[in-house]
């Protein structure tokens, strides 16, 4: 079989392990030299397919391939651009089709949550239907955990740590000045359409009476009255309440509770903060002081505390990808499969870009607590094997060190780009 070059793009929001799942595709294409020429990674995603901007991952050392393991954010760029079908936009498949033949690209990589999926999945249906021969395979990432068939999402884990951390230590803070200050504490953490994260907070709490108090799910519509009489009470007895709440929070209409009105390049829903909102009715109808705080970019981008899990998992997706692709397969995700034993274990298989893509997982109701503000045991057993263990990357003098990278692009060949 003759030697073609392997396209790799990075696609939606970043998160602190997609670097290591980018570590294991180059580091696996690099094994294969006879059947894979030039890894090329797209500059800002399939954008940079799209305006020829290949960057040649071949000039970068091994030790910065490697580095890229502990590396978060997206090393060679991301996007948020969404492909319409073929027979909407003709153009931008074309392009693609012409920019890969003209590098000789035959491997395309697609790293990216549900839209990405979709991308890779049109692509591949499209090549299949032309006979243009390009293998196409998607890799999982979303911080969000809401892609189906896989057990859970690479990228998942490690902001699932990172919040759960995070509301037990500003537990301990609120507690410590409740008597005579903040009695109410509201971190608003990410979640569109699914409670994951939210989710996950509530491995903060081993006791009876730890943080958080209150989490709100999108899940469940937001009822005012008995929220606000949850707060009251929790205030009561404990003398302070800590709440967690999803971006995505819906009142009795169906409604976001922060829409800022407009929409992504992907077409969601923009969202404002809700955690202002709810400290600011919190306030209003109870009186008590609060503070509030949105975890935003912070939550996904927190490598130094990421989960040992999602790392390795994160890299297992992107070395399957390649192996999956020198198989022969295509039109397939690595998905992560959990084991049936009592003990935590893992492995991958395969799904379907077709039964991955544009399709939401949610919070399964028996994750949920009866009364809609908690997590259930069920829940806690899901989730806890995720965050487990430690990777820490290099510090020096204090501060992670991270790959640095020369982003070398190739050479144009065709005309440019005009979108």
């Amino acid at each position: 079989m003759s030697k073609a070059n392997l396209f790799y793009a990075q696609s939606g929001g970043v998160t602190a392990v997609i670097n290591a799942s980018a570590c294991g595709v180059i580091e696996t294409a690099r094994k294969y030299p006879e059947r894979i020429g030039t890894v090329f990674a797209g500059r800002n995603g399939i954008i940079g397919a799209l305006s020829e901007e290949l960057i040649d991952t071949g000039l970068e050392s091994a030790e910065t391939i490697a580095a890229l393991r502990h590396t978060p954010a997206g090393a060679f760029g991301s996007c948020r651009y969404k492909l319409k079908s073929y027979r909407e936009n003709t153009r931008e498949y074309d392009r693609l089709l012409e920019v890969f033949q003209a590098h000789d690209i035959r491997y395309f990589l697609y790293n990216g949550g549900g839209d990405s999926q979709d991308t890779a999945n049109k692509i591949a249906q499209l090549s299949i239907e032309q006979g243009f021969p390009i293998t196409c395979i998607g890799v999982p990432k979303t911080v969000d955990n809401d892609l189906p068939v896989t057990d859970n999402c690479p990228g998942f884990g490690s902001v699932a740590k990172y919040v759960a951390v995070s509301i037990r230590e500003a537990g301990l803070d609120v507690a410590s000045m409740c008597e005579s200050s903040t009695r109410v504490f509201v971190m608003e953490v990410m979640g569109r359409h699914a409670g994951w994260i939210a989710g996950a907070a509530g491995l903060a709490s081993e006791a009876a009476g730890d943080p958080p108090h209150v989490i709100l799910f999108p899940e469940v519509i937001f009822d005012r009255d008995r929220f606000l009489d949850k707060v009251r009470g929790c205030v009561e007895e404990h003398g302070y309440c800590a709440i967690v709440v999803s971006e995505g929070v819906k009142g009795p209409d169906g409604k976001f509770l922060s829409e800022a009105g407009g929409a992504d390049a992907f077409g969601h829903t923009q969202l404002g903060g809700v955690a202002p909102l709810i400290a600011e009715l919190v306030k209003r109808e109870l009186g008590y002081k609060y503070h509030w705080a949105v975890a935003d970019y912070l939550q996904r981008a927190a490598r130094h505390i990421a989960s040992a899990t999602d790392v390795e998992q994160a890299y297992a997706v992107g070395k399957a990808a390649v192996e999956f692709a020198m198989a022969g397969k295509n039109a397939v995700m690595p998905a992560i499969v959990r084991g049936s034993g009592p003990e935590y274990s893992w492995s991958i298989g395969e799904a379907p870009l077709a039964d991955v893509a544009n399709v939401e997982k949610k919070m399964p109701g028996g994750y949920i607590s009866e009364d809609g503000f908690n997590i259930t045991e069920a829940a806690r057993r899901y989730f806890a094997p995720l965050i487990r263990g430690e990777d820490y990357p290099p510090y020096r003098e204090g501060m992670p060190q991270y790959a640095r990278l020369q982003r070398t692009l190739v050479k144009k060949k065709l005309a440019d780009w005009a979108g």
